[in-house]
């Protein structure tokens, strides 16, 4: 392998190798600089060409495998010099470039082996070709250029780690789950000697820091007596994480398997609980004493990940929303690939979606396309996904944030696909959590106290909610909760805060969260005599904190239930019917568009759309006026009802990627709350919309009645009192049971009486 640049090392004719490996020190020097000077984008896409070839189903993403004429310019010295104009020190070393490059092939598996020895070779010969590329042009004298490899051809389930990975690179995927406060890790200790002050620097040997034993000066070398000086001594940043497996990975009836992390420098703050990332590190492994006071060690090592780069993103997934991110909230804007360029191709065929037509229904096919029907439950958890916009009230503190997150609850009878479509929203949505009501807690909710196995100090442990900070969190069989559980989400639906005041520890944790939550009715199919509150075992206050509440009817119809069967027959042939084809969007850039929309579109609500806002609330708050008299006015709209209004319109002008919310957004909000409302809000007995069901789970007519009843009743006592009939003691429960069995013995009476107990009903016969 030739070479324009020979380095110093080459000049030499014996060879250097590192003991205990296979590593030529001149050899890989010299293949990594012919790498950085001779690769082209262009042996990438010739790779993935071949590939796609032998295998026509092989997905390449978002590359384009047409070769144009930037392809074939050398791609390192143009990301170098993109790095120095964003002064950026850190280069991510695409491991598939190393794996394609003919030259470098015996260098990328040399890296998976051996990577302590050889990044640091690579290392070094990064800064002396930095150096080289931009001579005579300035550059801080004190650079010092990092690679961050990533990208591997394999990448490891946490529960296959093994002996075999031990001090080699491995990328791992699972969920971040707790990160340590930052902790200084020492690069460089000085020492100084205390009987001639002579000093001495040692650095950092893979982890250790060796203590002289004796004085390097020859007049003095005096045995232990160096100390170590800790303002002398350089520190670089460091943090300890936890992550573990995520749960659609972990195998049914196990535990999730849990590692932990070590991050340096400005990997220090990148993850947060709850992200879920591709981590690529040197897996190693470190002897644990049996005891601080003795040397000796137990047999069974502590495995840790030394990280050298972390992944985030995921292109199945939705992006986070930066709005959710206040004022003293951290975003160093890391860079995780090695793309050049910054104006993102995709950009253009989201702004091409964008203007479609029928853009709406389209993009609500595209949600569980596997699912049959269902358009305003797509519709609304679509307009979900989108969110509304979060904002802050004012620079002062303790001022009051307005919440953008549109919280939905699903009821209907058994086998409606409402789980299904839960998993498929989970699967998309950012820090998602998917969890069951029977099996969650309100501690696995929100947060648990737990004891750190290395410091032994309490610390908190983050819940589902608080994993789901910025995301969807999917509670199914919301139903079987218990009443303690569900207390908790009270404060999590409104305020988006946790308070926690536990074991001395007391905080209050964000959960800026929407919820996607599932319930069936208590006896299993919908009874449409009751009301939802009566249908469903959810105390009223939590069910007036859902912006959309959707009933899913099992109704038999001959149309629907055809069509319906076909579609589940074609979903398992192998060639699905030609009437099932219909458009929808690739889940790749479904993804990016949301993501896109939630990022860059801010709308603002114009003065028209205000004046319609206004119009439809007052309609809904006057549709109550008169249905049970002038007196009794039924509650058919509260200020909740507008607030939901208004995130649902904000969500469907960010869907068309409008700068303003205009009247047809506020239009489709209307509609689709009306949708809801009637089908959850709505009296059976009389047909007519009561939120106060929702609200207090008594409706208008009910309550109405109760007055009466209560009027009826005391006039009765009066009576009974005034004619004499009523003793000191009152009227017992036996002695008005009895007389009302008389009045229902009396034929003439007219009064009927049904049933025992609890049960009995009383009411005047018709005739």
């Amino acid at each position: 392998m030739s070479t324009d640049l020979p380095t110093q090392s080459q000049n030499n004719n014996a060879s250097t190798f590192i003991w205990g490996t296979t590593v030529n020190i001149d050899n890989v020097m010299s293949s990594f600089r012919d790498f950085l000077t001779r690769f082209t984008k262009a042996y990438k896409i010739e790779a993935l060409q071949r590939l796609k070839e032998e295998d026509p189903e092989f997905d390449v993403g978002t590359i384009d495998l047409v070769i144009k004429q930037d392809d074939v310019l050398p791609f390192y010295p143009n990301l170098l010099r993109q790095m120095k104009e964003s002064q950026r020190t850190s280069m991510n070393l695409d491991c598939t470039n190393l794996r394609i490059y003919g030259p470098t092939k015996k260098l990328y598996v040399q890296l998976i082996r051996y990577p302590q020895e050889v990044i640091p070779i690579l290392d070094h010969c990064l800064v002396e070709y930095w150096y080289e590329l931009f001579d005579g042009e300035e550059t801080r004298p004190d650079v010092n250029v990092t690679i961050r490899p990533f990208n591997l051809e394999r990448c490891v389930n946490l529960r296959d780690l093994d002996p075999s990975d031990m001090d080699q690179l491995v990328t791992i995927r699972g969920l971040m789950i707790r990160c340590s406060p930052i902790i200084p890790d020492m690069k460089d200790g000085f020492f100084q000697c205390t009987n001639c002050d002579h000093t001495v620097s040692v650095e950092n040997d893979r982890g250790r820091i060796i203590e002289p034993t004796t004085c390097p000066r020859e007049a003095c070398a005096a045995k232990n007596t160096m100390r170590l000086i800790h303002n002398r001594c350089v520190f670089s940043d460091k943090q300890i994480s936890r992550m573990q497996e995520t749960p659609d990975e972990t195998p049914d009836g196990q535990t999730p398997y849990t590692v932990s992390l070590c991050m340096y420098d400005e990997l220090v703050d990148v993850c947060k609980p709850g992200d879920r990332v591709e981590v690529t590190g040197i897996f190693r492994g470190i002897p644990v004493k049996v005891n601080d006071r003795r040397r000796a060690i137990k047999s069974l090592f502590k495995t840790y990940v030394d990280v050298v780069h972390v992944k985030k993103t995921d292109a199945r997934r939705i992006g986070l929303d930066p709005s959710i991110m206040e004022e003293d909230d951290v975003d160093e804007g890391f860079i995780e690939s090695d793309r050049i360029d910054l104006a993102r191709p995709e950009e253009d065929k989201i702004r091409e979606l964008s203007q479609q037509r029928n853009l709406y229904d389209l993009l609500a096919r595209s949600v569980a396309p596997s699912i049959f029907g269902m358009d305003d439950v797509k519709k609304g958890a679509l307009l979900q996904l989108f969110g509304g916009t979060n904002k802050f009230t004012g620079d002062k503190s303790g001022s009051p944030r307005i919440r953008g997150d549109i919280n939905i609850l699903i009821v209907g009878d058994p086998g409606v696909s409402k789980s299904q479509l839960l998993k498929y929203v989970h699967q998309l949505a950012p820090r998602g959590i998917y969890t069951s009501g029977k099996g969650s807690s309100a501690v696995g909710l929100t947060a648990y106290v737990t004891r750190d196995p290395d410091t032994r100090q309490l610390v908190l442990e983050s819940g589902a909610l608080v994993l789901s900070d910025g995301g969807v969190c999917c509670i199914d069989e919301f139903d079987k909760m218990s009443d303690y559980t569900r207390s908790v989400l009270h404060e999590v639906m409104e305020q988006q805060t946790i308070s926690v005041a536990k074991a001395g520890i007391i905080t209050t944790l964000n959960a800026r969260t929407s919820i996607l939550a599932s319930a069936n009715p208590i006896h299993s199919k919908f009874d449409e005599k009751l009301s939802v509150v009566e249908n469903v075992n959810l105390p009223p206050p939590l069910v007036s904190r859902f912006d959309l509440l959707f009933l899913v009817l099992d109704r038999p119809n001959e149309r629907d239930d055809r069509l319906l069967a076909m579609h589940l027959v074609g979903l398992y042939m192998e060639e699905r019917p030609a009437q099932f084809d219909f458009d929808i969007v690739p889940i790749e850039l479904f993804t990016k568009y949301i993501s896109y929309a939630r990022q860059n579109i801010k709308p603002v609500i114009t003065a028209e759309a205000g004046d319609k806002l206004v119009e439809f609330y007052l309609r809904m708050r006057g549709q109550g006026a008169n249905n049970l008299g002038s007196r009794d006015k039924v509650v058919t709209a509260t200020t909740r009802q507008l607030e939901s209004m208004i995130r649902l319109s904000e969500g469907h002008a960010k869907m068309r990627l409008s700068a303003t919310v205009d009247v047809s957004d506020v239009e489709e909000a209307h509609r689709l709350m009306v949708t809801a409302l009637q089908e959850s809000a709505t009296d059976p007995k009389t047909g007519r919309l009561d939120l106060d069901i929702l609200q207090t789970g008594i409706s208008m007519r009910e309550r109405t009645g109760r007055g009466e009843l209560k009027k009826s009743v005391l006039n009765f006592v009066k009576a009974y009192k005034e004619s004499g009939g009523a003793s000191s003691g009152g009227v017992g429960e036996d002695e008005l049971l009895k007389a009302l069995k008389e009045c229902a013995e009396d034929d003439e009476s007219g009064v009927v009486v049904v049933g025992r107990g609890r049960e009995m009903r009383i009411r005047k016969s018709s005739s």
